[in-house]
């Protein structure tokens, strides 16, 4: 029996997994699981690299499915993005776009449908990276225009405040907390949660930029 798995990839913390399965049953998609990576970027991480991601090449069968929103949650570049749909479709799994509702089948012995769906492959992958440095080049941008008055730049907003910040630290001095558990409690991303362990120092210090009286507080690192 085939199944339909939907991979989401969620990079933001204005992106959630629940929004792309909404978005997927609406476009009449019938999902039967979905694997999520949290806090992933297309760009840094390739598709193979990525915790879950990676494990759908043991889960997916031949005449399966894999839905995800558009390529670019498969990734943000193009050799990544292409040599992942090659290498689904060798298995014989059929890869589909809630997006402009694309299929990619690697049945097809057609050699002018090949042909078409290859170009339209290359097409999506290259439009993916291209999106991608052209945001990364924009807020390059906005990054420069506001350093030039210091008064108005301070980075990233972090998704937590002082309160849960310190809660996070608190778990993680206790030790019998997995990342995943604290991030639920904390309402965070693993990510995050991971980067106030390593790097508590930074956490504090956007903390302290986005701070309406800027405190000094020093942070310690939890090791």
């Amino acid at each position: 029996m085939h199944q339909t798995i939907l991979y989401a990839r969620v990079s933001t913390t204005d992106q959630t997994a629940e929004h792309q399965l909404s978005h997927a049953k609406n476009a009449g998609f019938e999902i039967d699981r979905v694997i999520t990576d949290d806090g992933i970027s297309g760009v840094a991480i390739p598709f193979r690299d990525r915790p879950e991601a990676k494990r759908l090449f043991d889960i997916l069968r031949a005449g399966d499915v894999l839905v995800v929103r558009w390529v670019d949650r498969l990734g943000r570049n193009y050799d990544d993005v292409t040599t992942t749909i090659r290498a689904f479709m060798r298995k014989g799994v059929i890869i589909r776009t809630v997006i402009n509702n694309f299929t990619f089948d690697g049945s097809t012995t057609d050699p002018v449908q090949k042909a078409v769906r290859d170009a339209l492959i290359a097409f999506m992958a290259a439009t993916a990276q291209a999106q991608a440095e052209a945001t990364k080049e924009a807020q390059k941008a906005g990054i420069l225009h506001a350093k030039a008055d210091r008064t108005k730049y301070r980075g990233k907003k972090p998704s937590f405040d002082q309160t849960t910040f310190e809660k996070v630290q608190r778990l993680l001095e206790l030790g019998s907390c997995s990342i995943s558990s604290i991030a639920r409690d904390c309402d965070l991303s693993r990510q995050t949660v991971l980067r106030i362990r390593d790097h508590p120092e930074n956490a504090q210090k956007a903390l302290n930029r986005w701070s309406a009286n800027r405190p000094q507080i020093k942070a310690q690192k939890v090791l």
